[in-house]
């Protein structure tokens, strides 16, 4: 049985991927959140679900709930003192594997009028890229998820993939999907390993997202 936590598993991208890895027979989830025995009660009576209390700025919290887990999804990376202390827990316990849900441009990546916007819109990359790096210099075995703009749509699945290091043209991607790709990393943990890759949605090279 594979044991998974979700840290931050109220987000919005959790929604989605919780009961698609509820779907495979051979994951355990640990679902860690404040309040999540209140915000997470619909999964109280899951025989294959654990629901912990916690803050991820507590270092015992987090060695207490990583202990004994094989895989760790981070539902934000924009957060330096966070993943500093998430990077401790996990050496302390000797976990080693870890998928990062985090932003696009911390490489100054984004291209062309869609960059121009983006950069409007997000402002100061300082601590976005702070808090990255964090994974960059821990050596554990992460996947670092650079998203483009987030939306909502059942019916779009597709995603693509951006190598760390190409232009990030594609301006949307739905959580779906992510969630998607994450129950495919967390399926095949060899996938997209010790990199960041940039998710979007294909063909939506456009100057700024859809719905804005």
């Amino acid at each position: 049985m594979k044991k998974v936590i979700l840290l931050g598993a109220t987000s919005n991208i959790s929604r989605y991927l919780i009961p698609r890895l509820l779907k495979e027979d051979d994951i355990e989830l640990t679902l860690f959140a404040r309040q999540a025995t209140s915000r997470l009660a619909q999964y109280a009576n899951q025989p294959r679900v654990t629901l912990v209390n916690g803050n991820w700025n507590d270092e015992q919290d987090l060695v207490t709930a990583i202990e004994g887990q094989d895989i760790v999804y981070l539902a934000t990376g924009h957060f330096t003192i966070a993943n500093q202390k998430i990077v401790t827990a996990m050496k302390q316990t000797e976990v080693d594997r870890i998928i990062i849900a985090g932003g696009l441009g911390i490489y100054d990546e984004v291209t062309g009028k869609f960059g121009s916007w983006n950069a409007r819109m997000m402002g100061d990359y300082t601590e976005i890229k702070r808090a990255a790096l964090v994974f960059d210099d821990s050596h554990l075995n992460y996947t670092f998820l650079r998203m483009a703009w987030l939306y909502n749509n059942d019916q779009h699945l597709d995603y693509k993939i951006i190598p760390k290091g190409a232009d990030f043209v594609d301006t949307q991607v739905t959580r779906q999907a992510v969630a998607r790709l994450i129950t495919e990393i967390i399926l095949d943990p060899t996938l997209y390993e010790r990199t960041s890759i940039g998710v979007a949605e294909p063909n939506t090279a456009w100057d700024k997202p859809s719905f804005y």
